[in-house]
C-alpha cells in the first residue's frame, strides 16, 4: 500500500491539474506514441510560445482531475500513452497545434479535448482547429463592414451626381433659350 506521503503528493498533483483545467479556456488530449525526441521537444517549443502548458500525466490521475471539473466523459479517451495540452486564454491555440502535428506525425493523434465548459471528441477538436484565428475573424468582419459601407457611398455618390448632372442641365436650359 502507498505512503500517506505518495497519496498526499498525488492528490496535490490532480488538484493542480483540476484548478487549470476549470479555469481553462480549452484543452486538447493526444495520444503521444511514436514521437521522436526532436519533435516532441519541436512541439513543447511551439505550445510554449502560444502559452499553453503541455503535460504527460498517468492516466489515473488525468482522469481524476476530470471528474473533480466535470469533464468525467473525458475518461473514456485516457488509455495508452496521453498527455493534455491545456490553454488558459485562447481556446483554439491548443487545436490548432495538436492537429498540425497530428497530421505531421503519423503515430501523434488527437483523441479528445473541451472548450467552453463542455467535452468534444476527435472530430470537435478538428473542427476547432480549422476555426480561423481571433485576428482572421476580426479582419474578415471588418472588410464585411467596410465593403457594405464603401457601397452604400458609391450608391449616394451616384445619387449626388446624377443630381447634380440634371442640375446643370436645368441651369443651362434657361440660358440658352
Amino acid at each position: 500500500m502507498p505512503s500517506n506521503k505518495i497519496l498526499e503528493e498525488k492528490k496535490q498533483v490532480v488538484e493542480a491539474l483540476a484548478a487549470k483545467m476549470q479555469n481553462a479556456a480549452a484543452g486538447v488530449l493526444v495520444k503521444y506514441e511514436g514521437i521522436t525526441v526532436a519533435e516532441d521537444t519541436e512541439l513543447r517549443a511551439a505550445l510554449r510560445k502560444a502559452g499553453i502548458e503541455y503535460s504527460v500525466m498517468k492516466n489515473t490521475l488525468t482522469g481524476r482531475a476530470c471528474e473533480m471539473v466535470g469533464y468525467g466523459e473525458m475518461k473514456q479517451y485516457l488509455s495508452g500513452m496521453t498527455a493534455i495540452a491545456i490553454s488558459q486564454d485562447d481556446p483554439i491555440a491548443p487545436a490548432k497545434i495538436m492537429k498540425e502535428y497530428a497530421d505531421k506525425i503519423k503515430t501523434f493523434e488527437i483523441k479528445a479535448g473541451f472548450v467552453d465548459g463542455g467535452v468534444i471528441d476527435q472530430a470537435g477538436v478538428e473542427a476547432l482547429a480549422a476555426t480561423p484565428s481571433k485576428e482572421v475573424l476580426i479582419a474578415r468582419m471588418m472588410g464585411s463592414l467596410m465593403s457594405s459601407l464603401y457601397g452604400f457611398a458609391r450608391v449616394l455618390q451616384g445619387k449626388i451626381d446624377k443630381e447634380n448632372e440634371g442640375g446643370t442641365e436645368a441651369a443651362e436650359a434657361p440660358a440658352e433659350a
